[in-house]
């Protein structure tokens, strides 16, 4: 009965749509304001690295599973140092946790990173409004705001565009280790990539995302990795220029928003999706064997396909749901991107061979 009375009293939060809908729910995390893109999210599992990928950098986050904090929070899940996202939507949060590995609650995580949170709505209804009408504004507000001035704030806020900035590391730092050195540009990168190319005997160079090519190519590394992180190519057209310029020099490897450069650097065109890709188990399959495969996917955006016919580029996966391309391979040079994060953490780690050939795929560029 306690516990119950708890939940009971807890304060009252509202969850605030530009096209004026409202959700009703209780707080939990911090009450601090701000506007993002309010998305769905598709895992079933891996909420913690879910909150600590920063190419969740400007967006609420719903998740679509029913429970959220059921295991708390641990020292060993996070993707990054700091979580990205701009709010959490659940239907039901539990502030009870029951993992051995837990040292706090999500809410005492969220209270401490400043991210507010929302439970108690009906996330089947607000999936279902993204789904038909497309990715929106929203924000997370005490329910004594003026809801009509929060609508007018929402429609009259523009949306992040090079997010990438916020979450890209400031300064080269390296992390040693075996045979091949690689340059990784961090656009937003997750600790799960940096291990999956440590598995394979990498030495790691990170570089802010707007390195140059000098700089680049002066660790003379044996191929470059391009990071997933948020946002669409257009908004670091810096980059772009700058795969152009490396890709007959060394292997080249994008994930994600990395893939999407890769492609707009030889001549194909990135389109904002409805509503995106984010999920722990979303199926691909590589056109090359017809093997299905399950990915995790984050992504607002997509390739053309029909923008790729007049390039050397050759699509080698397509989203199995709706055909999109999820990954592509350069016809002459050692140049290839997934769509999807190859490396997982959370979700379906399928695809991870991926990193093996990319590791003889600069053995052969030696």
């Amino acid at each position: 009965m306690e516990n119950w009375c708890l939940r009971r009293n807890k304060m009252r939060r509202l969850l605030i749509l530009e096209d004026g809908s409202v959700y009703e729910g209780e707080a939990f995390g911090s009450d601090k304001f701000q506007i993002g893109e309010l998305i769905f999210q598709t895992g079933m599992c891996g909420y913690q690295e879910t909150l600590s990928d920063p190419s969740y950098y400007g967006q609420i986050i719903t998740m679509t599973y029913p429970v959220i904090g059921n295991v708390g929070i641990n020292r060993d899940d996070f993707e990054s140092m700091n979580p990205q996202l701009f709010g959490l939507v659940v239907k039901e949060y539990d502030d009870y946790y029951s993992n051995f590995r837990g040292k706090m609650s999500l809410d005492e995580y969220m209270k401490l990173k400043e991210i507010p949170g929302i439970s108690g709505v009906d996330t089947r209804a607000i999936t279902k409004k993204i789904r038909d009408n497309g990715v929106m504004k929203a924000t997370l507000a005490d329910e004594d705001e003026d809801v009509e001035k929060v609508v007018a704030a929402l429609r009259n806020t523009s949306k992040v565009t090079n997010g990438v900035k916020y979450v890209s590391t400031t300064k080269s730092y390296t992390i040693p280790n075996g045979e091949y050195k690689i340059v990784l540009l961090d656009l937003g990168v997750k600790y799960g990539l940096i291990r999956e190319l440590n598995k394979r005997g990498c030495s790691i160079v990170v570089m802010p995302y707007n390195a140059t090519k000098e700089e680049i190519l002066s660790v003379d590394p044996d191929g470059v990795v391009v990071s997933s992180g948020p946002g669409r190519s257009r908004y670091v057209s810096s980059v772009v220029e700058t795969v152009k310029n490396i890709a007959r020099k060394v292997a080249v490897m994008g994930i994600g928003l990395g893939c999407q450069i890769i492609c707009e650097a030889f001549g194909g065109n990135i389109e904002e999706a409805k509503f995106g890709f984010h999920g722990n188990s979303c199926p691909v399959i590589k056109l090359e064997s017809g093997k299905v495969e399950f990915t995790s996917q984050n992504s607002r955006y997509y390739v053309e396909e029909q923008s790729l016919e007049n390039t050397p580029l050759k699509a080698t996966y397509k989203n199995l749901n709706d055909g999109s391309i999820q990954g592509v391979r350069h016809e002459e040079l050692p140049v290839i991107g997934v769509q999807f994060t190859a490396e997982a953490s959370p979700g379906a780690d399928d695809a991870k061979y991926i990193f093996d050939e990319f590791v003889e795929m600069m053995g052969g560029v030696r």
